[in-house]
């Protein structure tokens, strides 16, 4: 624990990350508490807005009231005790599905792991987006436990209620914890059916399903209702793209960035400059042309974005134009290929994205200690990755691997619809990692 606080309180000290995101959220914080809007600021006053889930404005609320507002050194404080508690949720998971030894090294491995320390500086949704995912895992297994025990009783359903309510938290934090509803879902889908085959009973299982899916959509339909009051649409999540009501989205230009787009460094030069900033055209690779005629075409679009800095309707019909002809032409590298290399980048690239090193790491002209960072950063990624995989293959699991396989392959393919491959997106993924890790340290008598 006092490793873990000692790296953790590094991060904070020495990389802390107030995004513009994070600024986002703490303005929509600021007008619940002071005006009683859930809205953005404008010159004028305030906008209601849809554009982020309620969890981590209402968590910044509570900091701001107890600590004053803005206090996001607070902030980063109390998401380090939660992510303490997450590392203790991990190895309580370990416990269930392996043994006490294998709870001790996940404990470890958590505690230590610098990827899961580093959002704990940063005033985004990841830190707490973790915990209730680990939560929900947690309670699920316990569950299971129970059921296949044999037990059954209030206690039984308190379980599923509370996997429920940490699933319907952790989709308030941010829309795609929907997937993790959906991964209990599957599993409990599949364990009924292959009870149904062999005539044992499964009443209880279908009762736990509808009990978590009640307790986790819940908690949305308020923020559904507002959003039918206040927007006049059905809206129980947030949009895509974060846009508000009637915002124009560049769905063309998304289309097209989809065609070529590979790796975060993309995302950092290309897709998050625009609108607003010049976009470099010779930062494109070479994948996002398929002749010298479409490489002029693209220059030309290029050009007049630069010159606008926005993306109108009209420019945004021709990036789409150009998009159809290069799904026309290479249809596989469009739905195999390219989303193949985007899961890859996120699951196996530098988590180095928060921090000073380079996103262009390769090419080694970095400074040299952000460029052995970045290295180190890299190594131990793939270090995790390694140790899940062998410890998969040790086998030595009791019972419900097999959910938390589902939600780590269920999130993976989710994210390879994405145009923006972001490592962070894989971070609800990583107590998975860890806990099939620690199934390494299992003893072998």
């Amino acid at each position: 624990m006092l490793a873990a606080g000692a790296l953790r309180l590094l991060f904070i000290f020495r990389f802390p990350g107030i995004t513009n995101d994070s600024f986002i959220y703490g303005d929509i914080a600021k007008n619940w508490l002071l005006h009683g809007v859930y809205g953005v600021s404008n010159g004028d006053g305030v906008d209601p807005t849809w554009i982020r889930l309620p969890g981590y404005p209402a968590f910044l609320a509570a900091v701001f009231s107890i600590f004053g507002m803005e206090h996001y050194r607070a902030v980063l404080f109390l998401q380090l005790l939660v992510d303490i508690g997450t590392c203790f949720l991990i190895a309580d998971l370990a416990r269930r599905l392996l043994s006490a030894r294998a709870s001790k090294a996940a404990f470890l491995l958590a505690a230590l792991c610098p990827f899961l320390a580093d959002y704990v500086s940063a005033a985004l949704t990841e830190t707490l987006e973790i915990f209730f995912t680990v939560l929900a895992l947690d309670l699920a297994v316990a569950g299971l436990d129970r059921f296949r025990s044999g037990e059954s009783g209030i206690t039984q359903w308190r379980i599923w209620a509370a996997c429920g309510l940490a699933t319907g938290a952790g989709i308030l934090l941010r829309p795609d914890g929907g997937l993790l509803l959906a991964a209990i879902g599957i599993y409990l889908a599949w364990t009924i059916v292959l009870r149904m085959r062999t005539g044992a009973s499964f009443r209880h299982l279908v009762v736990a399903g509808l009990t978590v899916l009640l307790f986790a959509l819940a908690p949305l339909v308020p923020w559904t209702l507002r959003n039918w009051q206040t927007f006049h649409r059905f809206e129980p999540l947030s949009p895509r793209y974060a846009n508000e009501e009637n915002e124009f989205v560049p769905m063309g230009f998304n289309r097209w960035v989809k065609t070529w787009m590979a790796d975060y460094t993309s995302v950092e030069e290309i897709y998050w400059p625009v609108p607003g900033d010049a976009i470099d055209v010779d930062k494109l690779p070479s994948r996002a042309s398929d002749s010298q005629q479409q490489h002029d075409e693209t220059e030309e679009l290029l050009a007049d974005y630069n010159a606008a800095l926005h993306v109108t309707p009209q420019l945004d019909a021709r990036f789409n134009t150009l998009a159809d002809a290069r799904i026309h032409h290479s249809p596989l590298r469009y739905y195999v290929w390219l989303p193949l290399l985007r899961v890859s980048d996120m699951w196996l690239r530098p988590r180095t994205e928060k921090l000073p090193s380079d996103s262009r790491w390769w090419e080694f002209d970095d400074d040299p200690k952000w460029l052995a960072l970045a290295i180190a950063f890299g190594v131990t990624n793939l270090a995790y990755i390694g140790m899940a995989f062998a410890g998969m293959l040790r086998g030595r699991f009791v019972n419900e691997l097999g959910l938390l396989l589902t939600f780590a392959v269920l999130r993976t393919a989710f994210l390879s619809t994405l145009e923006n491959p972001e490592p962070r997106y894989t971070l609800e993924c990583y107590p998975v990692v860890i806990v099939l890790a620690a199934a390494l340290f299992v003893s072998e008598h």
